[in-house]
């Protein structure tokens, strides 16, 4: 892929067409979906041998320990007891 060669300008510093909004409210959206169709461009263009790589690094299982303590309980569930909050007169 190959960058742009003028940078784009801040989300909140006025817009490169002149419009006088701010950049995130003009053409930010428009700029952010052209560069995602020159990503999904790029990504068609190396073909599904990059497809296989990324999924070929994804991370191996995660190993299981023993905790006898959270089988007994139900994701730490505590029922709250009956009683009042307050107990006596006053």
């Amino acid at each position: 892929m190959t960058s742009s060669t003028t940078p784009r300008p801040g989300r909140n510093e006025p817009c490169h067409c002149g419009s006088g909004r701010k950049y995130k409210q003009c053409c930010l959206p428009k700029d952010e979906a052209e560069a995602a169709t020159a990503r999904a461009a790029a990504a068609a263009e190396a073909g599904p041998a990059a497809a296989d790589a990324s999924s070929a690094t994804s991370a191996a299982p995660k190993h299981k320990t023993q905790q006898p303590w959270k089988a007994a309980t139900s994701r730490g569930f505590v029922p709250r007891s009956t009683a009042p909050r307050k107990m006596g007169g006053g």
